[in-house]
């Protein structure tokens, strides 16, 4: 071996070693030792004069080097970084040219025109007559998902790969054509009955699917994840309606025993004359807590509905029976026959707690706006009030 092959090895050792990223899975070094390898085998079994060889060697060693640049026109990046090693090892623009058009001939799809050409080519598809053949195209599938270059289903992958052996790729070189095309074969054999394979998985696949979505369709008891949803989301806002409920309560029984006292024990002494600064204050007082009192009312004040429905209603799905506010004055024989019409409607009755829902939200909305607007009032009052009250007194000279 001359000192130039060994130095393009280690400078492509190192360089693919250290530079190239992890992500390429396929083509990598050990990619690159086996076209190296296969180069060698045909070599040794081909007439090639020595100088030609080596060409072939260093050919074979820098030919996917360009990887380490990226994939788009890694061969041409290929070759300005073997022509840079060749240039600073003295080596003749003549031969650098010959070593640079071996590496553009392992472009996919070029056609070679001299025997060196055909070698190369050769030597960089033999895998497709390996043993492991599966186990190398695997590693360029991974590849080619990991670079977001392609992404396919097995049935794709195996038919694109039965296109290539079939209808792009061809061994050129008579020691290829004699030693690598029977187990080529063998290969794509194998994918021919992988293909046929997946294909009768994905006929019953399909069948089993088409007959899940038709016994789907048979059913009439809605899916468990839907019931799932409308129950949880239900059940939430009927437990949102009955905290607001309580806070609503709440600031009613206060506001009432302050009203109470206020009138009990606040207001009869406003007919002294020496408390007459009290009546402004007073006033205030009581106004906002009266007002507190009837916005607690009307934040729980139900609304009351007509309760009747139509058979005409129900064919035209206008009515949600799943509120009683819509049926409360209907005979339990009308009830009934919209509820059983209702539930042989699929659609109908989603839409019926869809609208359910919808509405529960409305009544929330407008109780918890309320709500936040009595305790507002009432946070307004009690500070009115006291500052009134401290005003009053700090009026009259008495302390407070």
């Amino acid at each position: 071996m001359s000192a130039l092959l060994i130095a393009a090895e280690k400078h492509v050792f190192n360089l693919l070693n250290t530079e190239l990223d992890t992500i390429y899975v396929y083509h990598n070094l050990a990619h690159t030792q086996r076209v190296v390898e296969k180069i060698n085998e045909l070599i040794e079994n081909l007439e090639i004069d020595k100088s030609d060889s080596e060409n072939l060697q260093i050919a074979a060693w820098f030919h996917d080097t360009g990887f380490v640049k990226g994939t788009e026109n890694h061969e041409a990046e290929s070759v300005k970084i073997a022509t840079a090693f060749l240039e600073s090892n003295k080596v003749t623009k003549k031969r650098i040219e010959a070593i640079s058009n071996l590496i553009l001939a392992t472009k996919m799809g070029f056609e070679p025109t001299n025997d060196l050409e055909k070698i190369i080519i050769d030597a960089d598809c033999a895998h497709l007559a390996s043993k492991n053949f599966f186990d190398y195209t695997s590693l360029l599938r991974k590849e080619w998902e990991l670079l977001g270059v392609k992404t396919q289903t097995n049935a794709e992958w195996i038919a694109g790969n039965i296109k290539f052996f079939t209808q792009h790729h061809r061994y050129y070189t008579e020691y290829a054509l004699k030693n690598w095309t029977k187990s080529k074969g063998k290969n794509l054999a194998k994918l021919l009955k992988s293909q046929k394979k997946t294909k009768a998985d994905n006929k019953k696949f399909k069948q089993k699917k088409e007959a899940l979505d038709i016994k789907k369709n048979k059913s009439d008891v809605p899916e468990r994840g839907v019931e799932t949803m409308f129950r949880v989301a239900l059940r939430n806002h009927i437990t949102l309606s009955d905290i607001a409920d309580t806070k609503a309560n709440i600031l009613l029984s206060v506001n009432a025993i302050i009203v109470s006292l206020a009138l009990s024990n606040l207001l009869p002494k406003l007919d002294n004359p020496s408390n007459t600064h009290l009546f402004v204050p007073t006033i205030i007082f009581i106004v906002f807590t009266v007002a507190s009192i009837i916005l607690s009312i009307l934040a729980t004040r139900p609304n009351v509905t007509e309760g009747k429905f139509t058979r005409e209603d129900v064919a035209n799905k206008k009515v949600n029976l799943l509120f009683f506010g819509n049926f409360h004055q209907m005979e339990l024989e009308d009830f009934e026959w919209g509820i059983s019409e209702m539930m042989t409607d699929r659609d109908y009755l989603y839409g019926s707690l869809t609208k359910d829902l919808y509405f529960l939200g409305l009544v929330l909305n407008r109780k918890y706006k309320i709500l936040r607007l009595t305790y507002t009032v009432f946070m307004i009052g009690i500070i009115a009030s006291v500052i009134a009250f401290a005003i009053s007194f700090s009026y009259q000279g008495m302390p407070i």
